[in-house]
């Protein structure tokens, strides 16, 4: 009980430092975390767009990972006290507690520029550069000082490959907050992204999703009323998913830098280390300097109307051809077959100039329980539209095979050649 008083008399009163956000008003952090994001490694999230490439969609879309990750942090600490204050709370300890703060302020640290345009590529997980940067330099110093937090565990919550004992089991259940059906990342990411491109689809009653919650050693559950916070979740991720994250030219503009950096990656003008740490402008400035083919594929993606989707067709995943396009390398092959086909027909396409694109795999995560007269029930068990199976068929729907090529170079009779491969 003692420390469970420490730990509701810590999230009350240490906030004290306000900083103004558009999405939730005033989000009070701890002195220490005030220090925090005055470091180096923190500031330069600022310099990092949220949504990268969608800001030529969302002109609106100009926040960035800074925002994101105090907006991250405001939502734990609402979800932590929630559970920390609820009678079912199991035996938390004031230095988890600490250490899952520091971990929902700092979980992306390492995260890439362009936002998800470098993902598939063969570099380290920026969970995993994250937890890096946590344990080593300024951030590391500062995090020490306070003999009620632990370093290696604020690290080991972002990065799931570090283990650490003897706090393994209360690590593990801040990992479920920190990522889960409901978690502070996801509850500020899908508001914060409809408020700046100006869409509706993403906004979450984050009040009533919190007040649902019923704590449990694994993580959370929820009352039966909270069956309709995880519904919301799943329309309003899908619906920016179709809308914005996955918009046709936000993936042309995702799929070109995507193609540019694998090529030189393969032909050696660039290495992933050199990838780590940038800010976008650093990245711009970087691939600026690659062969002139490669970087006029960056320039394009700054224009994707510059670049047309010749083909569409819907993800299936009992075509080989679709499901060979899930590989890069497969992929790449792939475009230098087409290429060698328009050649042989007559048309003037280079591999280079070729673009086929997949989403990558994503999942609809509904693994929630939901407690009724004191017994967990799956969500799926529940009468909801889900619980049909339409949470694992959703990423089906917005999935889209699509053959990009210059606007210049799109006729009709090279659309027909394409599309009859695949």
């Amino acid at each position: 009980m003692i420390e469970k008083n420490d730990i509701i008399d810590y999230l009350h009163n240490d906030f004290t430092d306000p900083v103004r956000d558009p999405v939730w008003g005033n989000i009070y952090l701890s002195p220490l975390m005030r220090r925090l994001i005055q470091t180096k490694d923190f500031a330069k999230l600022g310099r990092i767009r949220q949504l990268g490439p969608a800001v030529h969609v969302y002109p609106g879309a100009t926040h960035t990972r800074y925002n994101h990750s105090l907006g991250v942090c405001h939502m734990a600490r609402k979800l932590i006290l929630r559970i920390v204050e609820h009678p079912e709370c199991p035996a938390l300890t004031l230095t988890g507690v600490k250490s899952f703060l520091n971990a929902a302020l700092l979980h992306d640290l390492g995260h890439f520029p362009y936002t998800h345009s470098l993902k598939e590529l063969p570099l380290i997980d920026h969970e995993e550069l994250s937890g890096n940067i946590i344990l080593e330099g300024e951030i590391g110093e500062i995090i020490r000082e306070d003999q009620n937090m632990s370093l290696t565990m604020t690290a080991a919550i972002v990065d799931h490959g570090l283990h650490i004992e003897p706090e393994e089991w209360e690590t593990q259940f801040y990992r479920s907050l920190l990522s889960g059906v409901l978690d502070p990342d996801k509850l500020d990411y899908l508001n914060r992204d409809a408020f700046f491109c100006g869409v509706p689809y993403g906004m979450q009653d984050t009040d009533f999703v919190l007040s649902q919650i019923i704590p449990t050693k694994e993580g959370i559950s929820l009352s039966e009323k909270g069956t309709l916070a995880v519904e919301n979740i799943l329309f309003s991720k899908y619906l920016m998913y179709k809308a914005v994250y996955w918009h046709r030219d936000v993936r042309i503009s995702t799929a070109l830098v995507k193609k540019a950096l694998y090529l030189a990656l393969e032909q050696g003008e660039l290495t992933g280390e050199e990838l780590y740490g940038l800010t976008d402008d650093e990245f711009r400035l970087r691939v600026s300097q690659l062969s002139p083919m490669l970087e006029r594929l960056i320039e394009r993606s700054e224009k994707p109307l510059t670049y047309k989707a010749v083909v569409e067709k819907d993800f299936d995943k009992s075509n080989p051809v679709h499901l060979s396009l899930e590989n890069l390398e497969s992929r790449t092959a792939f475009e230098k077959e087409l290429a060698e086909k328009l050649q042989s027909e007559g048309w003037d396409i280079h591999p280079e100039e070729i673009v086929a694109d997949v989403p990558e795999k994503i999942s609809f995560e509904v693994e929630l329980p939901i407690r009724i007269e004191g017994e967990a029930t799956p969500f799926t068990s529940m009468e909801t539209l889900f619980s049909t199976g339409a949470a694992e068929n959703l990423p089906g729907v917005l999935r889209k095979v699509r053959i990009l090529l210059p606007e210049e170079k799109s006729q009709g009779a090279i659309e027909k050649i394409i599309s009859q491969m695949i």
